[in-house]
């Protein structure tokens, strides 16, 4: 069965006191596209955790954010005191022997580069962490796995109702084709005798039946008929069956618009040709639901 590209999943953890909370968002992507925002603190994790969305998603644009709740500040980042005593020392310089009368911010000079730095785990505790987030990463993953399941089986239902509706308008044509064609013989039969009546000529049966001929074969849409036709099996085929078919979908519902385009451009007929504009509204209908599938 198919899959929607939009989810969203969410998972928490605690370790030594610390809970990191998963976020996880997707929505629609020609492709695969990944944004990871993690605290310095487990900037460590980016590759890992991005191996493990790629196992587990193939496309859309994946928003994934690591949040640590009930982190001390000693924890977090740490002070080069020696560093800031020496900006702190030459500041001091600078405004004695220039005379200027204004006090050091404290705070701006900890914005300066090297002042303040992230602390970084030791291995073993790299490695807990490592474990834990993982392991939320993809309960997370579920649940947005789940979401996107859910929504997959509502697309696929609007799809087949679609589909249905094209299957009508064609069965439409198929039964309409044969009488246009007795129609045509019909309406040219009669204008030729209208046109021959004052000049008492009788009209060749042989060259009437040849005109026919000639306009049942330029006008002959069973071919495209059986093509959306087969198109339609494959395209239901792939929702059945093809967890990942938004790429194959795409695909299909180009062939079938191509298809009703020629039907139409062939067809001499303003019933058949009511019947194509409606095949061609479900296509675009089509053509948008298939850009929210996987």
């Amino acid at each position: 069965m198919i899959n929607s590209m939009t989810g969203y999943g969410e998972s928490q953890g605690e370790l030594n006191g610390i809970t990191y909370t998963v976020e996880i968002k997707s929505v629609n992507n020609r492709y695969f596209k990944t944004n990871v925002r993690l605290p310095e603190t487990a900037a460590f994790l980016e590759e890992d955790i991005g191996k493990l969305l790629r196992k587990n998603l193939s496309r859309g644009t994946v928003a994934y954010v690591l949040r640590p709740k009930g982190v001390s500040a000693n924890v977090l980042f740490d002070i080069d005191e020696k560093a800031l005593q020496v900006y702190m020392e030459k500041l001091g310089r600078v405004v004695s022997s220039a005379d200027i009368k204004c006090p050091i911010n404290i705070g701006g000079l900890l914005e300066l580069p090297g002042i303040v730095q992230p602390i970084l785990p030791d291995e073993e505790t790299a490695e807990e962490i490592k474990k834990m987030v993982l392991s939320i990463t993809q309960e997370a993953i579920d649940q947005l796995k789940q979401m996107r399941a859910a929504e997959g089986a509502a697309l696929a239902a609007d799809l087949d109702s679609y589909c249905d509706a094209i299957k009508q308008d064609l069965e439409r044509i198929r039964a309409r084709t044969e009488i246009v064609l007795e129609e045509y013989q019909r309406k040219l039969k009669r204008r030729i005798d209208e046109l021959l009546a004052d000049a008492k000529l009788k009209l060749d049966e042989e060259t009437l039946a040849r005109e026919v001929a000639v306009f049942a074969d330029r006008s002959d849409i069973s071919e495209e008929i059986a093509r959306l036709d087969s198109h339609l099996g494959q395209f239901a085929e792939s929702c059945r069956t093809n967890a990942q078919a938004g790429r194959r979908l795409d695909f299909i519902s180009q062939e079938m618009l191509r298809e009703a385009n020629t039907i139409a451009s062939k067809a001499s007929d303003s019933e058949i040709t009511r019947c194509v504009v409606d095949i061609k509204c479900q296509i675009d209908r089509i053509k948008e639901q298939v850009q929210n599938i996987e």
